[in-house]
């Protein structure tokens, strides 16, 4: 089983910010993300995950965002919760 940290949104907020801020001292990004995460504890993966996220919340980079992806996910929800109840409503008639 996997050890998952859990990390604030303010460390992970700070974290992306200073990966947008040094990756110009930095060959890629890759490489700024790399130094960053050895220094606040984290995976190189877990940061360019955080990395990419925010760049598609903030429409640097195509993707569905935050909001879409949570909407979506009620959605589908709903959807299942409405498709139960057909479902019983069928057998009870």
């Amino acid at each position: 089983m996997k050890n998952q940290i859990s990390y604030s949104p303010e460390v992970r907020e700070r974290a992306v910010r200073l990966v947008f801020e040094q990756q110009k001292d930095h060959e890629s990004q890759w490489s700024a993300i790399k130094s960053i995460a050895s220094k606040i504890g984290c995976t190189a993966e877990t940061l360019r995950t955080w990395v990419r996220r925010t760049e598609i919340d903030q429409g640097i980079r195509g993707g569905m965002s935050t909001a879409d992806r949570e909407r979506l996910k009620e959605l589908e929800q709903e959807n299942r919760e409405l498709n139960y109840s057909k479902s019983k409503y069928a057998v009870s008639c």
